[in-house]
């Protein structure tokens, strides 16, 4: 999918304003997982996902895309809106009575195909997207975003061993591998370890990745590079709070809303990068 010259190229860097923005305005947290997630966001919805909104496209046979991690759901809005699908008026009305942006995302809203924010869930719906893609003989591609704490669940490895044995590979999954979750790290939680070698054993291909390093990722998300026959997951290495340094690797920005001293620290952090 080429980018439409009429707005701004997504980036980390204006997902992150944004985050900062919207969740400051509307005082909610989430921040560390939102910021965790924004360099990914910004390969997919830069040229990787083909969102159908090319002239003369047919909408029916684009890909789609599952937030599994429907916690980080700023970070989409701020993705979409930099695409021109969500005008400023919309993405002011986040976390507000009567919208569609709330802070997990709703099918509702133009860009979001599935709902989300039962951790655990993401997977299994993109599984069957694919194979429903597949069983219609559409081209397009499923790609979901995942957070490390979710695959402590035991209905994402029943997913896993559904698209290897369907041979899902028009099935791409990244995992936001930040170590940490809600009440603590995940390695303390239920270790995972080694985790590409679980997703190998279980017939998928598995690739490594710097989860802010927006050239290796898309290298590993071209469509054209997997291998026939297997799903494949990107174990994307990241660090939440990413771009904030008093936000990474702390659990507390989880949850915490930003004080006004804090906000403009973060501010200044994230338009110096």
């Amino acid at each position: 999918m080429l980018r439409s010259p009429m707005f701004p190229q997504v980036t980390g860097k204006a997902i992150r304003r944004i985050v900062l923005n919207q969740a400051k305005r509307a005082r909610v947290g989430h921040i560390g997982s939102a910021l965790s997630v924004a360099d990914i966001l910004a390969v997919l919805f830069d040229g990787s996902i083909d969102s159908g909104a090319n002239p003369g496209g047919d909408y029916a046979l684009r890909d789609r895309f599952v937030l599994s991690k429907g916690h980080a759901a700023l970070a989409l809005y701020a993705a979409l809106s930099l695409q021109g699908k969500l005008d400023a008026a919309a993405l002011d009305s986040y976390c507000g009575n009567g919208s569609h942006l709330a802070v997990h995302p709703e099918k509702e809203l133009q860009g979001v195909d599935f709902s989300a924010g039962s951790l655990g869930q993401g997977l299994s719906t993109g599984t069957g997207a694919a194979l429903a893609m597949r069983l219609k003989g559409h081209a397009g591609r499923v790609r979901v975003l995942l957070s490390d704490a979710e695959i402590n669940e035991g209905s994402t490895w029943e997913a896993v061993m559904f698209a290897a044995h369907h041979k899902l590979d028009n099935l791409d999954v990244v995992v936001d591998l930040n170590g940490q979750q809600a009440l603590g790290m995940t390695r303390d939680v239920l270790d995972l370890s080694p985790m590409a070698q679980r997703w190998q054993a279980f017939g998928w291909d598995v690739r490594e990745a710097d989860g802010h390093d927006a050239q290796a990722l898309r290298a590993h998300l071209n469509a054209s590079t997997g291998e026939k026959g297997k799903p494949r997951v990107v174990l994307a290495k990241t660090r939440c709070g990413k771009g904030v340094s008093f936000m990474e690797s702390q659990i507390k920005w989880h949850y915490w809303p930003m004080s006004d001293d804090e906000y403009a620290s973060a501010l200044a952090e994230v338009e110096a990068a």
